[in-house]
């Protein structure tokens, strides 16, 4: 009895062990993340100066009557560029921990393929930010075009505008990653494509929803950021039948 009990003993220290170890090393990433990530931030709080500048000329807002409403906006809006700033420099770096941390458990050619996609992921997520600042910035024009048309005055908050524009954009590049993960998904067995054919319509709806939750006050808006959602998931279909599913063996005659 007390041998049966030392080796349990004994095998239940060995797991304790292993896992204390592979709890201590995601510790050890996410403290080195979040580390990258305020050292990025304070980049970004230190020069909000020139990013609020760099956004008012992307927005086209020189001359436009812009204010603040507050005393303290400023320090909302340098917290808004930390972070935006942040975001941006450390998503590389999470895309690396994740990978480092799943390497073991994945076969060599999963590991080599999801590694491919890097590069097409960190695009995506450029290009998914700079649509949110073009859809922003088109909203924005739409609005000081109406206001001057109706000769009606406009005060516009700017710490608000660029917060919003910063988050917005930001949650946009995230969202540009979905097709990347679809694919992935397909290309290893977890998802079947006529699942997604099915799945079509809550797909789209999702794509809506999404698109709606974000902090915008235009109808028009939501559909045009939900629009490339969509689009992104019928190329990935097409794409995955083109080149992403596995081709049948020959038979042998």
């Amino acid at each position: 009895m007390d041998n049966i009990l030392a080796s349990g003993s004994a095998e239940f220290s060995q797991v304790l062990k292993k896992y204390s170890l592979v709890v201590a090393e995601i510790r050890k990433k996410i403290i080195f993340t979040i580390l990258i990530f305020f050292a990025a931030a304070i980049l970004g709080f230190v020069f909000y100066e020139q990013i609020i500048k760099f956004l008012i000329d992307i927005l086209s807002l020189r001359g436009v009557n812009v204010v603040f409403t507050s005393p303290f906006q400023f320090i909302n809006l340098s917290i808004s560029c930390a972070l935006a700033t942040g975001l941006i420099i450390v998503f590389p770096l999470i895309i690396f921990q994740i990978l480092s941390f799943l390497k073991p458990a994945l076969k060599r050619k999963e590991f080599n393929t999801i590694v491919a996609f890097i590069p097409f992921s960190i695009i995506l997520f450029l290009v998914g930010f700079s649509f949110g600042i073009l859809i922003m910035r088109w909203q924005i024009q739409i609005f000081l075009s109406q206001a001057s048309s109706l000769e009606i005055g406009n005060i516009l908050d700017i710490s608000r505008i660029l917060s919003t524009v910063l988050l917005t954009s930001a949650l946009m590049g995230l969202g540009f990653q979905y097709p990347i993960l679809l694919f992935l998904l397909m290309k290893f067995g977890i998802i079947k494509a006529s699942h997604l054919n099915r799945w079509r319509k809550w797909v789209y709806l999702g794509s809506l929803l999404f698109a709606i939750m974000l902090p915008l006050d235009s109808l028009i808006a939501d559909f045009l950021m939900a629009l490339p959602l969509i689009l992104m998931f019928e190329l990935t279909l097409i794409l995955y039948y083109l080149f992403g599913r596995k081709k049948p063996a020959l038979a042998k005659g």
